[in-house]
């Protein structure tokens, strides 16, 4: 009876560990870093919850916020996915040591095209860089959508010209270093100087620029198309979309995982589910135009393929590799204030 009692014990207290480690695996909250649009990242987050019981808490952020409080937290990581937004900033992360390769068990649903080899970031969705015009403001001052890079230069667009900060924002940056790919860097920084005594306005996120079109307060921005899709059918249905005849650049939204980061079982979790149709497929659902990855994944209808467009061959790596180097320059040479903050 003695022996039986010990052995009933020992198997309690076998299974008091076993469920406490079953327990401490799941317990905590997965935190995001997401530069996708706030309504998307909440549809996807909320869907992930519901589909495997996981916690999950989200900043929303544009991507070079992201990679700035990344190094910030570099010795203490608080968050553990960076979910949307350009590859060539989460290509910077991996040159810099912030990231944690991954190649998910979804991974051959991703053209590799479309993702780093060795699993430090995979993308998820593609939308080019255009030409987002008020039409009623083009009738006014009697000037056709803009066709050209150069038409931007124009008098009459003088400030009304609007697009984000490469600082802050991977539209901008994308931007930055499609100029210089398709230019040369030393003919796409003189456009850059000229292109600023437009008396840009200049803003923090990518998208924000198609809203204050919409609304008339400037007449052009430079952003993706898909954002501006997205503001066309909100309701601006004053906006054109055109794309530039010398050539345009792309990106390549992308989820990875924090180097460091709490609950990366969790992590490796989410990263698998991102990749899959059904997660990709969520942000037409809440009024998001991108293209998507995976091979079986359906686009939104509206959505505009890079093989319709005249998109140059977009060297992701070199921009990533580079990035740093030609915001530095950017904001010395074009703002003239110096050597600035990522």
């Amino acid at each position: 009876m003695k022996k039986i009692a010990i052995g009933g014990l020992l198997l309690s207290l076998l299974m008091s560990l076993f469920l406490s480690a079953c327990g401490k695996e799941n317990s905590g909250t997965l935190t995001v870093y997401a530069g996708l649009y706030e309504d998307h990242a909440i549809k996807a987050i909320e869907t992930f919850q519901k589909q495997t019981g996981i916690k999950v808490n989200y900043v929303r952020m544009s991507n070079g916020e992201i990679l700035s409080r990344i190094r910030a937290e570099r010795n203490s990581p608080k968050a553990s996915i960076w979910f949307g937004g350009p590859a060539d900033t989460f290509i910077q992360a991996k040159t810099e040591g912030l990231l944690e390769p991954y190649v998910s068990k979804n991974v051959e649903a991703i053209p590799q095209e479309y993702r780093d080899p060795e699993g430090y970031w995979t993308g998820i969705y593609v939308g080019s860089i255009a030409f987002v015009s008020n039409k009623t403001w083009l009738q006014e001052v009697g000037l056709q959508a803009p066709q050209s890079w150069q038409d931007l230069l124009k008098p009459e667009y003088r400030g009304m010209i609007s697009m984000a900060d490469p600082r802050s924002s991977g539209t901008a940056y994308t931007t930055l270093a499609t100029l210089v790919q398709l230019f040369g860097e030393d003919q796409a920084f003189d456009y850059l100087r000229q292109l600023h005594q437009q008396n840009v306005i200049y803003t923090t996120s990518g998208s924000v620029p198609g809203r204050t079109v919409g609304m008339g307060e400037v007449g052009t921005a430079v952003m993706f198309s898909h954002d501006a899709l997205k503001f066309y059918k909100e309701g601006f249905q004053n906006l054109i979309i055109g794309f530039p005849t010398e050539g345009t650049g792309y990106e390549i939204g992308a989820v990875g995982i924090i180097k460091g980061g709490p609950h990366q079982e969790e992590a490796r979790q989410f990263v698998d589910w991102a990749l899959t149709k059904q997660a990709q497929e969520l942000g037409k659902q809440v009024g998001n135009y991108q293209q998507l990855t995976n091979r079986d994944a359906i686009a939104p209808e509206e959505a505009i393929p890079l093989e319709k467009l005249n998109v140059i061959p977009y060297d992701l790596d070199w921009a990533g590799q580079n990035r740093e180097r030609l915001i530095n320059k950017w904001t010395t040479e074009v703002l003239g204030v110096g050597k600035g903050k990522d």
